[in-house]
């Protein structure tokens, strides 16, 4: 018996160098393949790390972006309103100069609107009240024939001249809204130069 357990432990050395030599091919395998999974997984991980970070910064600069825009509409709003603002000023002193200097003003609007002679000349009801036979004796002085006209407009300041049915309007809205296209630039850096 002594032979068949020496072929016994022979067979059995041999299955135990075998299965040790499996076992160390499957654990060189698996840590292969493991490495392998381990290596795909940083690169996935850095990949996703990278996304992310590139999408946050994305949003962080469309973010950045929008409020640039959004500060610069709203300073060019206040920069408008105070050019408004500016203009509105403007009429107001234009309208509530010394009686004198708004006489001489009007005046100087009807010789512009190059005025044959013969108009009526329509005034706002304070205007026509407060200045209204001083200009008419400044506008013919020159040797005109213009009239009062009773009618009342409501303007802010100005005049309006009449010669049948044509109308010249020279009044202080009109004509800020025509110099607004040409003066508001200048005005603006006035206020913000």
């Amino acid at each position: 018996m002594k032979g068949i357990e020496k072929i016994i432990a022979h067979i059995e050395g041999d299955a135990d160098k075998q299965a040790e030599s499996i076992l160390a091919a499957a654990k060189k395998r698996c840590d292969k393949i493991l490495a392998d999974y381990e290596e795909k997984a940083s690169d996935l991980y850095s990949s996703k790390i990278r996304e992310g970070v590139k999408s946050c910064q994305d949003k962080e600069d469309g973010a950045l972006r929008i409020s640039r825009m959004e500060a610069r509409k709203s300073v060019l709003a206040v920069k408008q309103d105070m050019v408004a603002k500016s203009f509105d000023l403007a009429r107001e002193k234009i309208a509530s100069m010394p009686a004198d200097k708004y006489v001489a003003f009007l005046a100087g609007l009807v010789e512009k609107a190059g005025a044959a002679g013969d108009e009526e000349i329509i005034l706002s009801a304070r205007d026509r009240g407060a200045i209204g036979e001083a200009l008419l004796k400044a506008v013919n002085a020159g040797g005109k024939s213009m009239k009062l006209s009773a009618e009342e407009r409501d303007i802010a300041g100005g005049l309006i001249l009449r010669h049948g049915n044509v109308e010249t309007n020279c009044s202080i809205d009109l004509l800020m809204e025509m110099c607004r296209g040409e003066l508001a630039g200048k005005v603006a850096d006035v206020l913000f130069g």
